[in-house]
Formats: C-alpha cells, sequence, structure tokens
C-alpha cells in the first residue's frame, strides 16, 4: 500500500508543467528578441565601425539568456515532466546566435 502511495505521488502534476512551460516560453521569447536584433542589424557604410560590437553584444545577450533557458529547461524536465523536445528551441537559438557572433558584419 505504501509502495502505491509513493509511485502515485511521483507523477509530476500538470500545473507544475504548464508553468514550466510559460517560464521557458517567455525566456525563449526575450532570447529571440535579442538574436533577431543581431540578425538584422547591418552595417550603413564602410565609416560604420560599431555594427560588429552590436552585433556580437546582441548575439552575446540572447545567449546568455538561453543558457539561462537550457539550466530552467533541464531542471523542468527532470522534476515535472516536461518532454525533451523543449530543448530544441534552445539548441536553435542558441545556434543561431553562435553563428550570428562568428560571422558578424565587417565595416
Amino acid at each position: 500500500m505504501a509502495e502505491q502511495r509513493m509511485a502515485g505521488s511521483a507523477r509530476p502534476h500538470p500545473v507544475a508543467a504548464a508553468a514550466w512551460a510559460v517560464v521557458l516560453l517567455g525566456l525563449h521569447a526575450v532570447a529571440g528578441f535579442f538574436v533577431l536584433n543581431a540578425l538584422l542589424t547591418e552595417s550603413e557604410g564602410p565609416w560604420d565601425h560599431t555594427v560588429t560590437d552590436t552585433v556580437r553584444l546582441m548575439a552575446g545577450l540572447g545567449l546568455v539568456v538561453e543558457l539561462g533557458a537550457v539550466a530552467a529547461t533541464a531542471a523542468g524536465v527532470a522534476t515535472s515532466g516536461l518532454r525533451r523536445w523543449w530543448y530544441a528551441p534552445a539548441a536553435a537559438l542558441i545556434g543561431t546566435a553562435l553563428m550570428r557572433m562568428v560571422f558578424a558584419p565587417r565595416p
């Protein structure tokens, strides 16, 4: 009888999974904002020397937020029963941010 209660209480609660999902969606939205700004920033001409720094800053901020999202995803997967596919948006945004940092425009 005690084993059945233990097994039943270990089941993740759907409200906890929904709360983790809301937190992760918020983090992905913030990181997406930074990465999108990094992607849309272009040089205005040969005199524009700050564009590389701006692109790398925006991509770096997106990367920092997404690394926090990966940590939150790991906690959500381990505790509340989130599925592993929640790592996919983080992986896509991290890859995009890293590629943009490497291939930042040069004036």
